[in-house]
């Protein structure tokens, strides 16, 4: 076990009893921001305001480390107190008092550094999704000065809100059980800043899959920008109309499922039988290989597949594993499924993003034939299987066993498109702004990542400005001009491709790109090769987070800690393109992904090489005026590394812009 130089496990053990102390908070006056809790850490270095509700008028006492701060609640009964900038240490008391109430006592409080992750699923991803690529590495860490705290998920139409919504467990040390539904990049982002500072951690991450940046631009700078944006949120401003929308959403989705299910033959049929005679169904091979890449094939040939589709798998075992329990990984499906496993089910999952690890119950195998059944639901596009993945059983005593690439297929029932009408939500311009974002601050913070952009992948022309607003935004917002914040640029993801493509991914990652050098104290963690191909949630997220904590290593202490390598001079002499890098690089003799267009604005591939701190570009054109580098979805070949290993971001370089 991990025992931190500022705190004990046993005195740690004040933070079981957090939901009882947050109890008691929610029945008394004042009432602190739910933030501060026992357990918080609170960032060293700079002045800390404490806020929170009370009744008008009323008088609030806060004391801490035997000084006693005052403020009196304003009509809208928000009060504040000031605290004195601390040195990094702990643990601390600080006890609200109002007129009458009893006192609040808030425990186990530590000064360090705080940092926001804010963004998409990218931020969601969590320990327990990234397992299996850490293992151990995850099993022996337990640090009680490493705290996080998850803001729950909420948006609001209405305007900015005074709180985040209320949760009963809150600022956790960082364990095996208590990170398991935490985000990976906050978990790990918190481990490197420890080894880096030895100061206390505290992990806060607002975030919410699928969300596009404009859900946490401000009102104000949507109305002012951009106003047609914010009149989509405000079309959704009249409660009744909202909740009609969505009860009727909410009965299509039920009648949609009930139908569905009445015409399944696989239900009535019982399809997850095991001695189910299947010798019928299609047998068919689900990956297919195409060069030297596997692509998944769609179980049926027409794309607009909705309904419900069934696959089953045969495959023996031997009397020893027969009885005993397993595990099976079912890799990653589209969309929805049920499993089943001898004729029980052993899980379900509702979308297609979460890997399948399912539990085998002991008793549930026999020696000889068993039997996988998945039933795939699709409510769009066809179902399949997703390649790249793990696919097999580990039973109990560690014997594995793969699963074969052939399955028996047969249709369930064909269903129409679901019908829904769109009643706003979580994706609407500003709401979670309004709900998950505005009532932190002014919480001090010492920087903020921000890893979003897949949601935004057809507004490349734009999202350089939207990202700029957001930074300004939020820094206006806390205080702060020269606030710290990394931009994780997406990952490579999808089809990779031998030959120039326009890409809305690699126009986000330029927005994100050129925001990091036209805006002061922002700094980029380039993840060009931690993606994947086929999953949109790379696992690699310790390396993400090692290059956001170097990235802060620079912006917040100048330390001279490894940096993706920024082109710093262009040199051009008739087809040849020199760039100069700002330190040494990998020698290559070969390099891939670079690609030049004349005035025409074709791009064609070019031929490349690196030596020290330069890269040789040989156009195939013979009057360039534009180079660019990994401008792909997934950029497979891209090789340019920092001797420190650090992969240069993807990047377009107007030629005109420097001299010849």
């Amino acid at each position: 076990m991990f025992v931190g130089k500022f705190i004990t496990k046993r005195k740690f053990l004040v933070l079981n009893s957090s939901f009882l102390i947050l109890s008691a908070v929610a029945t008394a006056k004042p009432v602190p921001a739910r933030l501060f809790q026992s357990g918080m850490v609170l960032q060293r270095g700079t002045e800390v305001p404490v806020w929170g509700q009370a009744d008008a008028g009323e008088q609030v006492s806060v004391k801490f480390k035997k000084k006693t701060y005052t403020a009196t609640a304003d009509a809208s009964g928000r009060w504040q107190v000031m605290l004195p900038s601390q040195k990094a240490g702990g643990p601390y008391e600080i006890v609200i008092t109002g007129n009458d109430a009893q006192p609040q006592v808030l425990k186990d409080v530590l000064f360090g550094d705080v940092w926001l992750c804010s963004g998409q699923s990218n931020i969601d991803v969590m320990i327990e999704r990234v397992y299996p690529q850490y293992g151990k590495v995850v099993d022996d860490y337990e640090n009680p000065n490493i705290r996080m705290f998850r803001v729950q998920t909420e948006f609001d139409v209405d305007g900015p809100k005074n709180d985040i919504r209320p949760t009963n467990i809150n600022w956790l040390p960082v364990n095996k059980d208590n990170a398991w539904r935490f985000s990976a990049v906050g978990y790990f982002l918190g481990r490197e800043m420890y080894e880096k500072t030895g100061v206390p951690q505290g992990i806060i991450v607002n975030s919410l899959g699928g969300t596009p940046i404009q859900a946490w631009l401000s009102p104000d700078t949507l109305k002012q920008r951009w106003p047609e944006q914010y009149a989509r949120t405000a079309f959704y401003q009249d409660a009744d109309m909202v909740r009609a929308m969505n009860e009727a959403n909410g009965k299509a989705q039920r009648r949609w499922q009930q139908m569905l299910d009445a015409a399944d033959p696989g239900l009535s049929g019982n399809y997850a039988d095991k001695n189910l005679d299947d010798s019928q169904w299609k047998r068919t091979d689900v990956f297919r290989t195409v060069g030297e890449r596997q692509l998944s094939r769609d179980l049926t040939d027409d794309r607009r597949y909705n309904g419900s589709l069934w696959t089953r798998q045969h495959f023996t075992i031997d009397a020893t594993h027969a009885g005993m329990g397993a595990r099976l990984l079912v890799g990653t499906l589209y969309d929805a499924d049920q499993t089943y496993v001898n004729g029980r089910e052993v899980g379900h999952t509702s979308y297609q993003y979460p890997p399948r690890r399912y539990t085998i119950p002991a008793g549930v195998l026999t020696e000889g034939d068993n039997v996988i059944t998945v039933r795939f639901t699709t409510k769009g596009g066809s179902p399949h299987f997703i390649p790249e993945k793990q696919y097999k059983l580990i039973f109990d005593d560690g014997v594995e066993v793969q699963l074969s690439d052939e399955w028996l297929v047969t249709d369930g029932a064909r269903m129409p498109s679901q019908p829904g009408i769109d009643s706003g939500g979580q994706n609407l311009p500003s709401v979670l702004y309004n709900a998950m974002l505005y009532p932190l601050a002014p919480y001090p913070l010492q920087g903020v990542v921000w890893y979003q952009g897949e949601s935004n992948t057809g507004d490349g022309a734009v999202y350089e400005q939207y990202l700029s607003q957001l930074i300004g935004g939020w820094r206006q917002l806390w205080q702060r001009p020269d606030m710290p914040f990394c931009v994780v640029q997406l990952a490579n993801f999808l089809d990779p491709s031998d030959s120039p493509q326009q890409s809305g991914w690699a126009e986000v990652r330029e927005a994100q790109r050129l925001t990091s050098e036209h805006m002061p104290h922002v700094g980029l963690a380039v993840a060009i090769d931690l993606g994947e191909t086929v999953d949109i949630h790379p696992l690699r997220k310790r390396e993400v987070a090692e290059r956001i904590a170097n990235v802060f290593d620079n912006l917040v202490w100048n330390k001279k800690s490894p940096l993706s390598p920024r082109v710093t001079n262009v040199q051009q002499d008739g087809t040849v393109i020199t760039l100069t890098a700002d330190q040494k690089l990998r020698t290559v003799t070969q390099l891939y992904e670079f690609e030049t267009a004349g005035s025409d604005g074709r791009f064609r591939n070019a031929e490349a090489s690196a030596d020290g701190n330069r890269i040789i570009i040989r156009s195939a054109v013979e009057n360039p005026v534009k180079v660019r580098y990994a401008w792909k979805n997934n950029p497979l070949r891209a090789g340019i590394y920092s001797e420190a290993g650090v992969p240069m971001s993807p990047m377009q370089l107007d030629l005109s812009e420097y001299g010849k």
